[in-house]
């Protein structure tokens, strides 16, 4: 999977839980919430305050090492 700011945060979640760290390390702790899961990352990083890029190459960097 390649992530991008448009990818959907349920999507990104049920491909990897694991990437859900990432997540909470910005403060997105609501993500069982319905809405949540179906934010992009970067509505969700617009909401929140935080870069989509960072968030986007830290996500991608894991999956890339766990492949």
């Amino acid at each position: 999977m390649n992530v991008t700011k448009e990818s959907i945060i349920g999507d990104v979640l049920d491909y990897d839980v694991g990437t859900a760290e990432f997540f909470f390390e910005i403060g997105m702790h609501c993500l069982g919430c319905p809405s949540a899961r179906g934010e992009s990352i970067e509505d969700a990083c617009a909401v929140h305050g935080t870069d989509a890029d960072e968030l986007v190459e830290k996500i991608n960097e894991y999956l890339a090492n766990k492949a």
